[in-house]
């Protein structure tokens, strides 16, 4: 995905000990300034100016020093970001030709780039939430069906 624009770091590429510390002093400081949408980030010795971080951008770092911690591997992807099918077809752990069956019934919108399908990552979320909810509406079916017969 180095096309795609994507930042990825891969599992135990960040000692997990110093991200879980990290982590905690940011959630403790995120706690105890619930109002505040810019955090100043000062320096170990505190000789230069602080840098200012929105918070958004900080609650997105201890969500990854927090993955970081447990040993997993984390990727920031922009979500205008454009996938090739192969691509879009890993992450949602299908094949190329099913995913294309998707895009060519309008199941998820994509852009012809020449010859190539590129489909936005915020589509693809977007369908995967569809998808998981549909199944998710299936499975509660399915269940009360069985509750009713008594299985």
């Amino acid at each position: 995905m180095a096309d795609v624009q994507a930042k990825r770091v891969r599992p135990g590429t960040i000692d997990a000990e110093v991200a879980g510390r990290a982590m905690r002093r940011i959630k403790d400081y995120l706690m105890r300034h619930p109002g505040q949408a810019a955090i100043p980030v000062a320096g170990e010795h505190g000789g230069e100016d602080a840098l200012v971080l929105p918070r958004e951008a900080v609650s997105l770092l201890a969500f990854i020093l927090a993955q970081a911690a447990e040993g997993r591997g984390v990727t920031v992807i922009p979500s205008h970001a454009e996938l090739t099918t192969q691509e879009a077809a890993d992450m949602l752990n299908v094949s190329r030709p099913y995913l294309i069956k998707l895009l060519e019934t309008g199941e998820i919108p994509f852009r012809l780039v020449g010859r190539h399908r590129r489909i936005t990552y915020e589509a693809l979320q977007e369908y995967k939430r569809r998808d998981d909810a549909e199944r998710r509406a299936a499975a509660d079916r399915l269940a009360a069906l069985g509750q009713e017969l008594g299985i």
